[in-house]
């Protein structure tokens, strides 16, 4: 894996810690609005939010290393996030002062001042490297007989304890020269005041295309550099008080995002709107309002970008400097309001009673003039430089357009489906073969592919994502907007359960389309599969799972199972036996895909019950053995022993005819044609 992968799965683990910091922002937020004077001691319910609030803020670090160890961990389990925990506990205590005072034997005045700073983001990311490491790599491990207790996920904090005794010991050597560099690095910024603020925007907003720009965030945002503005700035009167905080600097690396998000980019969004071609600008303008909507109120801004990153680089490079200049501005007039999550209209009233924020409302009137900014630049570089965004491409009628019409219909019907649509994401993709991790932050999916080529990048966009980037060969990313977690989960979902097969979308003319339709209406039979296993015919429709019963997955028939050997229903090639062999897909020399997934939600079953017969990558003949089932087992313990029998590109035919009804025999009776 390259660095810049690695790097990407670093920065989608941060997500998990980082969504902690609005419920922190507005905890404290509430707490000052109740008592914005005596910061909590005034009032006990005041002072309960507050303390409340700064308890996630006062632990970053630690839910830095929990959180990497778990979104980092190869199947997301609680006990790689409790290596994290103990790994980070190991080294706060022996990289603490007193114990370094101790094990270098020198007195505690003596130890470099970067031990006092050593409960930072920096090292609970490190902590959380290591622990998802030594998971992803010894959670299998199986210990002697003696020793069993001890074995696979349990051994892993054990390990963990003992790795970081050796990270805490080079540490010790190594962390006050890297605690220098990032010093040295945050005073050079800092040194420039407002025009290194304006700088930092500048490179925050253009990092945002790889994802990494919360590693620049880090060194300003929190305490690893010791500039730490957002908990700085969220103490209020505390951090007034220790001295961590001063009038009209701390959050001017915040102050100027408000502008920006929440009149700038929905200033660019109207300008994109009034550009577009009159007929496709009832489409834009519901794209154009849900993505200003998101950057106003929540400060939510990928969804706006992402529409015209990629399609006008231009004009990204244009909102970049935009950026650094609102954030300069801000900083130098000393107008300052901070944020727990991101610069909108929720975090601007929720910081506003905070005595930190100086002059907040001018950001209100800086954010009107930088709407009109916006909306004046973003309008004229289209227009001189005929610029596609979204809009101005050419309509269906100047150039062809043609999705493949039955996938069309398909999509239109699923739009308000979460499992449709990750199915068909996965599909868009190259299938679950090509799949090999799915991730997510807040707006974007983050995908590991075997090859990044694959990706039907035009089918991505007709299900609705306003970008697709391909960091190199096994790195894709889709911008997809604030539903990109719920869609991650389903797919993940969606995977375990069996195999989605490439989609095979293309453009097409209206004439193309009329003549496949006739094709299809003459109804040719091309291939016939003969019964994989004894038993009991279910229709599809009855099946209890809505992927099947929906014929999302596909179009077929079902068998309740009554033997004990699944047989290979055509002759082709295994290109897909699942883990808990609990499906098995088979592609025939014409390169028609066929699914057995012997019963429903059987992979909860980890494997028992069945046992394979073949290997991936065999050829096999009709009537090959395929599976060995354990049917006393399965009755008993799967949801239901429901068998689909599916052809996973089904739209690239006509459909399929049942030949039978009732029951059917392994090896000997027509089960259903696939129809041309």
């Amino acid at each position: 894996m390259n660095i810049l992968s690695y790097l990407q799965r670093i920065g989608r683990a941060l997500m998990v810690p980082v969504a902690t910091l609005p419920a922190a922002a507005i905890l404290v937020g509430v707490g000052y609005w109740i008592d914005p004077t005596g910061w909590g001691a005034d009032n006990e319910l005041a002072a309960l939010f507050i303390t409340s609030g700064t308890a996630i803020l006062n632990n970053m670090g630690m839910l830095f290393a929990i959180g990497i160890a778990y979104g980092m961990s190869k199947d997301k389990d609680g006990a790689a996030a409790l290596s994290g925990l103990i790994g980070f506990i190991v080294v706060m205590q022996l990289c603490s002062p007193a114990a370094v005072a101790m094990i270098q034997g020198i007195p505690i005045e003596e130890v470099p001042k970067a031990f006092g700073k050593i409960n930072n983001q920096f090292i609970g990311i490190l902590v959380g490297v290591f622990s998802a490491e030594l998971y992803n790599r010894y959670s299998n491990v199986e210990l002697p007989q003696a020793l069993s207790f001890f074995s696979g996920r349990r051994l892993v904090p054990i390990l963990n304890s003992f790795l970081m005794i050796v990270v805490s010991f080079i540490l010790m050597f190594i962390w006050p020269v890297v605690y220098g560099w990032l010093v040295a690095f945050g005073e050079s910024i800092t040194n420039l005041g407002s025009v290194g603020a304006g700088l930092y925007a500048f490179f925050n907003r253009l990092l945002i295309l790889i994802g990494l720009h919360h590693a620049l965030n880090s060194v300003f945002w929190f305490d690893v550099a010791g500039i730490n503005d957002i908990p700085n700035f969220l103490g209020g009167q505390k951090s007034i008080e220790a001295g961590t905080a001063v009038m009209g600097i701390t959050g001017r690396y915040q102050a100027g995002f408000f502008p920006i998000m929440m009149f700038g980019l929905p200033g660019a969004a109207l300008a994109i709107y009034h550009c577009a071609r009159p007929e496709n600008r009832a489409k834009v303008a519901g794209i154009m309002m849900a993505g200003a909507f998101a950057s106003f109120f929540a400060g939510v801004t990928e969804p706006l970008e992402f529409s015209f990153m990629f399609v006008a680089p231009v004009l990204y490079v244009l909102h970049a400097v935009m950026t650094g200049i609102s954030v300069y501005i801000a900083a130098t007039m000393h107008w300052i309001a901070g944020f727990g999550f991101s610069a909108g209209l929720v975090d601007m009233l929720l910081s506003s009673r905070n005595p930190l924020a100086v002059h907040w409302y001018m950001l209100i009137p800086q954010g009107l003039v930088f709407f009109c900014l916006y909306y004046v630049v973003f309008r004229f570089t289209i227009k001189k430089f005929n610029l596609m965004t979204p809009g101005r491409e050419l309509s269906a009628t100047d150039e062809t357009d043609g999705y493949d019409i039955d996938m069309a219909k398909k999509e239109s019907h699923s739009a308000g489906s979460i499992h449709e649509i990750a199915h068909q994401y996965i599909a868009a993709v190259g299938g679950s073969g090509n799949l090999t991790s799915v991730d997510s932050c807040i707006t974007r999916l983050r995908l590991s592919v075997n090859d990044s080529s694959l990706v039907n990048e035009q089918w991505v966009k007709h299900l609705g994502a306003t970008g697709v980037i391909r960091l190199n060969k096994q790195s894709v990313q889709i911008i997809i907007g604030t539903r990109a977690e719920l869609i991650s989960s389903m797919m993940k979902e969606i995977l375990k359960k069996g195999y989605v097969a490439a989609a095979k979308v293309t453009l097409k003319s209206e004439t193309d389309v009329l003549v496949e339709k006739e094709d299809k209406q003459a109804g040719k039979p091309i291939l016939t599969l003969i019964a994989p296993v004894t038993g009991e015919l279910v229709k599809l429709e009855d099946v209890p799972d809505e992927a099947f019963s929906s014929k999302l997955v596909g179009d077929g028939i079902a068998i309740r199972p009554t033997s004990d050997t699944v047989f290979a229903p055509v002759a082709g090639k295994v290109v897909k036996i699942f883990d808990t062999n609990h499906a098995v897909c088979i592609e025939t020399d014409s390169g028609i895909e066929i699914i057995i997934h012997i019963g429903i939600d059987t992979v909860s079953l980890n494997g028992t019950g069945f046992e394979r017969l073949v290997e991936e990558g065999e050829q096999v003949k009709i009537g090959h053995p395929l599976l060995k089932l354990d049917l006393d087992y399965l009755n008993a313990h799967a949801k239901s022993m429901v068998s689909p029998v599916i052809i996973s590109n089904i739209d690239d035919y006509a459909g399929v005819k049942i030949l039978t009804k009732g029951n059917v025999i392994a090896n000997k009776s027509d089960l259903f044609q696939v129809m041309q």
